[in-house]
């Protein structure tokens, strides 16, 4: 290997093919990890390709194969950490996978909005499209997704729809109770995120049930906005109440707004209230206390949705639909299980009509049992 292109423009296959001294066809199959190339030539377009800075040129890969390698995802314009963390461990996942990201921010998640998203993006020639819409008003889109798209939802999504992937927002909260009941607290409070969010939504069911189970009285809902103030003003509200001894907030930037409220009325926490928060927010270890919160694993969302969303790329490939059949997918539809490769070396899902991701709880200095 002596000779080397200009230095003045970058390296193409034909130059890797005569460093290496093989046909540029070899080096296609080399750098398409193609079974029936001799490990010796292999090495030696490898090494091509490291000593001359070689980039294959994602656009003509694109244009052999029929496909962008750009995945569409549909999100909306938040600076809520849940939605945002979301949308970064897609993003993560994406790159691992191989795939670039056309990302749609929604000023308003409604049917027409994401159906216009989607449709953009489909013009983009997009490989498959990721909805993020955790908004009760973004479900109706998703029986109007243009067919022959492969697309998955996260956080949202009738069983059936699409194949969907989410947090169980609902054992998250029972897991916030049960540590609250188990500490001796007789009842749990609940500060709830907004009417029309699913999470929201299944947080207050979570909450509710286990209260139920557990035999416990049922306060009722105090109505937040996933804000700090909003958790500031329903704190004010509960700080003269002598029977309340433990409230979980459905997430933690309100719990923040509550524990200001408490701290400024003079009720300590844990020692006359503990606080229960979810989403794990990088702050909450710095609050004063650390507060006790829910975690929601989003790299592991953003893995699953991949590997749902290339299932059905795969599928669409092979000729089998977008899903593997006509439709969007159910819970009946057979992909790869958990352990198996895709052929774009993600790792693949296990059943994808449905994946729910466990939270968990970890536990800090704003819980304790209730004062004597």
């Amino acid at each position: 290997m002596t000779s080397t292109p200009e230095a003045a423009r970058p390296a193409v296959m034909t130059d890797v093919a005569r460093l290496a001294g093989v046909s540029h066809q070899t080096v296609s199959r080399v750098l398409n990890n193609h079974p029936s190339v001799r490990p010796d030539t292999r090495e030696r377009v490898l090494r091509a390709v490291t000593e001359l800075s070689y980039r294959p040129n994602a656009m003509a890969r694109g244009l052999a194969s029929r496909r962008s390698r750009v995945l569409g995802v549909v999100s909306f314009d938040t600076i809520l950490y849940g939605p945002a963390s979301t949308l970064l461990g897609i993003e993560r996942a994406a790159r691992r996978a191989g795939y670039g990201v056309s990302i749609v921010a929604l000023e308003r998640v409604d049917r027409a909005g994401v159906l216009s998203a989607v449709d953009g993006l489909a013009a983009q020639g997009v490989d498959g499209v990721i909805i993020i819409a955790p908004q009760m008003a973004a479900a109706a889109a998703l029986h109007s997704l243009p067919r022959g798209m492969p697309a998955v939802a996260v956080e949202t999504g009738p069983e059936g729809v699409l194949p969907a992937v989410s947090v169980d927002q609902a054992a998250g909260a029972t897991l916030a109770v049960r540590h609250l009941l188990e500490l001796g607290h007789t009842t749990v409070w609940h500060v709830a995120g907004p009417g029309d969010w699913l999470e929201a939504r299944d947080r207050v069911h979570g909450w509710r049930a286990a209260l139920e189970e557990a035999g416990a009285p049922v306060p009722p809902v105090i109505s937040g906005d996933w804000g700090a103030r909003s958790g500031f003003t329903a704190g004010a509200a509960l700080a003269g109440r002598r029977e309340v001894t433990a409230v979980f907030t459905a997430n933690d930037q309100m719990a923040l707004g509550l524990l200001r409220a408490l701290h400024e009325r003079g009720v300590r926490v844990p020692d006359d209230i503990s606080v229960v928060g979810f989403d794990d927010i990088p702050e909450s270890e710095f609050m004063l206390p650390p507060l006790t919160t829910v975690r929601q694993d989003f790299d592991e969302v953003g893995r699953r949705s991949m590997a749902a969303l290339l299932r059905l790329i795969n599928s669409a490939r092979r000729g089998g639909g977008p899903n593997g059949g006509g439709s969007h997918g159910g819970p009946d539809s057979r992909g790869p299980q958990v352990g198996e490769s895709s052929e774009d070396g993600g790792e693949a899902d296990e059943e994808v009509g449905a994946s729910v991701v466990p939270p968990t709880l970890v536990v800090r200095r704003s819980t304790a049992p209730p004062r004597a």
